[in-house]
This record gives C-alpha cells, structure tokens and sequence, in this order.
C-alpha cells in the first residue's frame, strides 16, 4: 500500500483531473491513499512547520516506511527511483511519502523518514508536485512490470 501524506488541498479542477487519472492507472498495481492535512497558511514560519507536523504524524505509524520529500533529498532518475521502490516494496508493506507544506517539513518529520528523496533542487507548488509524484510511481510500476510506457 502507498499513502501520500500531504499539507494543503488541491483546489484547481485541472490538477484534481490528472490526480484522479494517476489514481485509477495506479489502482491496477497497488492500493492507494491520499491523506490530505491543513495548511496553516502565513502564520510563523517555526509555528506553522510544528502544527503541521503534528497532524502528518497522526497518520503515520512506526511499521510504516517513510518518504520524505525534501529538496535537500537524493535525486533518482526513473529507473533508479522504480529499482528502490522494488526493493522497499519487498520488505515493506506500507510505504509513505510526505509531502510539505510551504515552509517544508519539521526536522523531527526528517528524523522519521527512512529515505529522504528529491526530484530538483527546484522549488515547486506543492499541488502541482503532487501531479509529478503520482506520475513518477505510476511510471514506477510500469517500468518494474516491464509495460510500454512513453520516455
């Protein structure tokens, strides 16, 4: 199973559109959740990253393998992110990726986190990412499945 754990909802219909689709080509694979937990907006900084903290570890348990997204993380081109996420899938049943809110992730969220992934040292909107990564676990599976899938 892959859960993604997200600050912040999607509110744009063209992004819920391709979520959705990336959802129903992911749902032949693997089952899938999508936790979805409150931005705290632009309040202080340290204060907004510690209340978001705290809701995302509410979903998150210690069996669970964790994935923390972070522009500080381990970039992976395609096969090299579907050949890790084989083998975490061999030994881990649960697999959780976290997404940020704009000020990013707690250091005790990193703590927790098994594997620290980046997918640029760019920065991008956390709606859209979320897009990037359903795509890239898709492709994932297609490519571990050795399926056609476009380069």
């Amino acid at each position: 199973m892959i859960k993604i754990i997200t600050v912040g909802s999607i509110k744009e219909k063209y992004l819920k559109d391709a979520i959705e689709e990336y959802k129903k080509r992911l749902s032949r694979y693997t089952k899938l959740e999508t936790i979805e937990v409150k931005d705290e907006g632009l309040v202080e900084e340290k204060k907004a990253i510690e209340l978001e903290s705290t809701k995302i570890e509410k979903h998150i348990n210690e069996r669970d393998y964790i994935i923390t997204l972070e522009i500080e993380g381990k970039e992976l081109n395609s096969i090299e992110f579907a050949e890790k996420l084989e083998k975490i899938q061999i030994e881990n049943s649960n697999i959780v990726f976290i997404i940020g809110g704009s000020y990013g992730l707690s250091d005790n969220i990193k703590k927790k986190s098994n594997w620290h992934l980046s997918f640029s040292k760019m920065t991008f909107p956390h709606q859209l990412f979320r897009v990037f990564l359903l795509e890239q676990i898709y492709r994932a599976y297609k490519i571990n499945n050795n399926e056609k899938y476009h380069k």
